[in-house]
């Protein structure tokens, strides 16, 4: 398996599995929000940011990290890959002094696996970027 720079024509297969992702871990986002932001994903965020691909051996995604400067905005593996240590060597890949992350509140299994990266709490806002009731602890790795 393998980690590679994103191309315009993983986009589809991204934003599914960025999808399937969300469905088995964020069971707080309501199903309009989904709808709503999987072209978001597709279209607009996916081409934006930096985006690495892990890849499977038939070249199928198996998760996939967006960065933006000292940032990771998306971290999302394939639900049916968990657990096998894709979200760690993603993050190994893009590691850089002080990157930080903003994980939903409601989402406790990804605050765990940061934290457990070596990610601190660095501080908390009852809102999400979108002004939602969604909470995010904002999150920075600690230095070395």
């Amino acid at each position: 398996m393998t980690i590679r720079k994103r191309i315009a024509a993983d986009d589809p297969q991204l934003a599914a599995l960025w999808e399937r992702s969300v469905r088995a871990t964020h069971d707080f986002l309501p199903e309009d929000d989904i709808h709503r932001l999987f072209p978001l994903v597709r279209d607009t965020y996916l081409p934006a940011l930096d985006v690495q691909v892990f890849e499977n051996p038939d070249h199928s995604p198996a998760g996939f990290i967006a960065t933006d400067d000292d940032t990771v905005q998306m971290l999302f593996i394939d639900p049916a890959q968990r657990g096998q240590g894709i979200g760690r060597r993603l993050l190994d890949h893009v590691r850089r002094p002080l990157l930080k992350v903003d994980v939903n509140e409601q989402n406790p299994q990804a605050h765990g696996f940061y934290r457990h990266y070596g990610f601190e709490d660095i501080g908390r806002s009852a809102l999400d970027g979108e002004g939602r009731p969604f909470p995010v602890i904002h999150m920075r790795l600690k230095a070395l």
